[in-house]
């Protein structure tokens, strides 16, 4: 599924987000920024070495990433070239403040992308594995930010894709799209 919004590409697939070939993917990464479970460890399995190293050197610079923050690194052994770490929030019910930092997580990665002059990014459904975040409310927020972003931003970006694992996340993150565009329109 895919639509145009102000020039640029915003699409859905269900596919393995370490396979794409894009100027970045975004991790959902945990604050430590050293890997872990989901998406995150499979990111850096399949990036090898680099990626970790750099993570190391923003986290002994920085400290640990603020959740709704993000940090870019290499690739490393990726097909994209960057690799755009964020921390989204943990699931409490919805009464924590989690639409606001998953929606910052999201606005986070798209600046940086923008400041680095990237032309396509890929995103991963932040926060709906581990930490439990509803997949429904979820996708809202997640294309809500990218279309408000690319309709109010002058922006490299020439697309924006969301590379989503199972049918039930992509199913949904489809219907939220249809019901924002419908909204539009």
């Amino acid at each position: 599924m895919e639509t145009i919004i102000n020039g640029a590409k915003l699409s859905i697939i269900q596919e393995d987000i370490t396979r794409q070939a894009t100027d970045a993917i975004v991790n959902a990464a945990n604050s430590s920024l050293m890997g872990g479970g989901g998406v995150d460890g499979a990111i850096h399995r399949a990036g090898g070495s680099a990626i970790l190293e750099e993570c190391k050197d923003i986290v002994a610079k920085q400290g640990r990433l603020p959740t709704g923050k993000a940090v870019i690194t290499t690739g490393g052994k990726l097909k994209a070239k960057h690799v755009i770490h964020t921390v989204g929030p943990i699931w409490h019910g919805g009464n924590r403040n989690e639409a606001e930092l998953l929606q910052s997580a999201y606005s986070e990665c798209l600046k940086l992308a923008a400041e680095n002059k990237l032309a396509n990014i890929s995103f991963p459904s932040i926060s709906t594995g581990a930490y439990g975040y509803p997949v429904s409310e979820a996708a809202k927020i997640a294309e809500g930010t990218v279309v408000s972003f690319l309709k109010e931003t002058a922006t490299s970006l020439k697309e924006v894709v969301f590379v989503l694992f199972d049918s039930r996340t992509y199913e949904s993150y489809c219907s939220a799209l249809q019901e924002i565009t419908s909204k539009e329109s």
